[in-house]
């Protein structure tokens, strides 16, 4: 199932959200080469988190620790990108507007790293490394299922169904899937399987524990009860 949109209006503009969304294509068109094979290899091989050179079991190829930030911006592939981008967007404005632009940057990264952590808990022996903003955007769709469960999601269902599906039974299958993968690919060796899906239960099981500590109750407060705060209330709110 993939989002269309949601239902679901915003009070703040989404700048962060827009901006973390042109980081991804920059990265991708810039170090990424679009997916010319040779850069592709190249920028996953030095930015992507590999779990191996984290735990110190194999040589340092990349960057090491920092790859944990890096490999938050980089992707494997044009439909990586575009899928990644998709839910960033659907469920990211909501977010950003329930705890004000730079709040919602720090929270942003925040459930990447965990993301990361999570899944070389899991794996800390592999040398496949890890890249895409799946794991913090896993912790925006946390924060959503707990702040607007009732809000509803326009889905998409391939081949051909669309319908509208309350946020909560949306986020929740998925959630659900990711952690079904997850518990089946522990029968698996660390060097087989592409989708990292214990970081995509790692950054939602995050995002769940810190959105109370990154809210701001008075702007979700205001969103659920149908209210629009005067511009100066916002305009105190928005950072």
């Amino acid at each position: 199932m993939f989002p269309i949109n949601d239902e679901n209006p915003t009070e703040l503009r989404p700048w962060m959200t827009v901006l973390i969304l042109l980081a991804n294509v920059a990265a991708w068109l810039v170090l990424q080469g679009g997916g010319e094979m040779a850069r592709l290899e190249a920028s996953v091989a030095v930015f992507g988190a590999q779990p191996c050179e984290i735990t110190a079991t194999c040589r340092v190829v990349g960057l090491g620790w920092e790859a944990i930030f890096t490999s938050i911006f980089m992707h494997g592939s044009w439909m990586h990108l575009i899928g990644n981008m998709l839910f960033l967007w659907v469920f990211g404005n909501n977010i950003e507007d329930s705890m004000g632009h730079f709040r919602f940057l720090v929270f942003y990264l925040v459930c990447g790293v965990a993301a990361a952590l999570a899944q070389i808990f899991f794996a800390p022996a592999s040398q496949i490394p890890m890249v895409g903003a799946s794991g913090a955007i896993s912790g925006i769709m946390g924060a959503y299922i707990l702040l607007y469960p009732r809000a509803r999601v326009r889905t998409y269902l391939p081949p051909i169904f669309v319908f509208h599906l309350r946020a909560f039974w949306f986020l929740l299958y998925w959630f659900v899937m990711q952690l079904l993968s997850g518990f089946l690919s522990l029968g698996m060796t660390e060097d087989e399987g592409g989708v990292a899906v214990w970081a995509h239960v790692g950054g939602f099981v995050a995002g769940l524990l810190l959105i109370r500590v990154f809210d701001r109750p008075r702007l979700v407060q205001a969103k659920r009860d149908g209210v629009h705060l005067s511009h100066d209330e916002v305009a105190d709110l928005r950072w």
